[in-house]
């Protein structure tokens, strides 16, 4: 438990450091967002496209992977509607429930834990993982919030353009999709253009997670009613969507050690910060995510702690 805990402290305590600059107030209320910026439209679409244009197809081409994570972020999700449909949520607020309880934080979280404790061979399936959630998951969110907010074909049409259009300006899509695109080329990246992806590339880890640390000090509501819903949420984020990941993983698609600890360590992460952004966006409850966001990220040093210890 001591080897575990030496690898996994390292990195919530970077997200500590983050907590505790914005508390004392060494960095304003406006650090987070700028912080947010250079990670997700420089230093982590750096990243990802460096591994992917320094990899081969064999390593991208992983169906048993994607099929085991894929099927435990969209079985947790529908559940989590459900769930929450039944609570008598609108069908708007159920769906950013099931981003709460299905949206890995793979990117500011997951690449740094993964590189700390898999080594550089697992940011393949952490890629992967990342797509589905950035990409797939939240795309298929914002479709069906727009669908419960807004009705006519012709606002159809222009809703599902929007998501397009959203997809196709996302930095982290874009950068392994250049990647790939280097990568089916065969094209050799310039030393010294290499050198500068790997340098902006390696930012992107310490200040994710700086970064997630200066969201969770910001100051959030807190009220009774939203209690239960918080509970149930990272309940389904934090121990069914591993559980059911490694089932998937392990028993029902014999994936290799490497990709099983991969999947259920990304499955295993708190909630990303993906979920709030809609629920500001749509106003769907911003405070409720904020605190599922919080919870999940401080119960997670435990859970994922248990999680390496079960794995190894």
């Amino acid at each position: 438990m001591l080897s575990v805990l030496a690898v996994t402290l390292p990195v919530f305590a970077m997200i500590f450091a983050g907590w505790g600059v914005r508390r004392a107030g060494l960095l304003g209320p406006h650090a987070a967002g700028e912080l947010n910026r250079f990670v997700i439209y420089l230093a982590l679409p750096a990243l990802l496209f460096e591994v992917v244009a320094n990899a081969d197809w064999q390593e991208l081409w992983q169906p048993g992977f994607v099929a085991a994570f894929g099927l435990g972020v969209a079985i947790v999700f529908v559940l989590a509607v459900m769930l929450q449909l039944l609570r008598r949520r609108t069908l708007a607020d159920a769906v950013v429930g099931g981003l709460n309880a299905a949206y890995a934080n793979t990117g500011f979280l997951g690449i740094p834990l993964l590189l700390a404790v898999l080594g550089r061979e697992s940011m393949i399936p952490a890629l992967i993982a990342t797509i589905i959630t950035v990409c797939i998951l939240f795309a298929v969110a914002i479709v069906l919030i727009e669908i419960a907010l807004q009705r006519g074909e012709i606002q159809r049409r222009q809703m599902l353009g929007k998501v397009a259009l959203q997809l196709l300006r996302n930095p982290l899509l874009i950068a392994p999709v250049l990647g790939a695109l280097v990568l089916l080329l065969g094209v050799q990246l310039p030393p010294a253009v290499d050198s500068f992806f790997k340098l902006l590339g390696n930012a992107a880890s310490p200040c994710a997670l700086v970064a997630l640390g200066l969201f969770l000090a910001e100051g959030r509501t807190h009220e009774r009613k939203m209690i239960g819903a918080v509970v149930l949420l990272v309940a389904l984020k934090l121990i069914l969507q591993p559980l059911l990941t490694w089932w998937l993983a392990a028993q029902v698609f014999g994936l290799s050690a490497l990709l099983v600890k991969s999947a259920v360590l990304l499955a295993a992460l708190p909630t990303g910060t993906g979920p709030f952004m809609a629920a500001q966006l749509y106003q769907r409850e911003p405070a409720l995510t904020s605190n599922v966001i919080l919870v999940s990220t401080v119960i997670s040093l435990l859970t994922i702690s248990c999680v390496l210890q079960m794995l190894a």
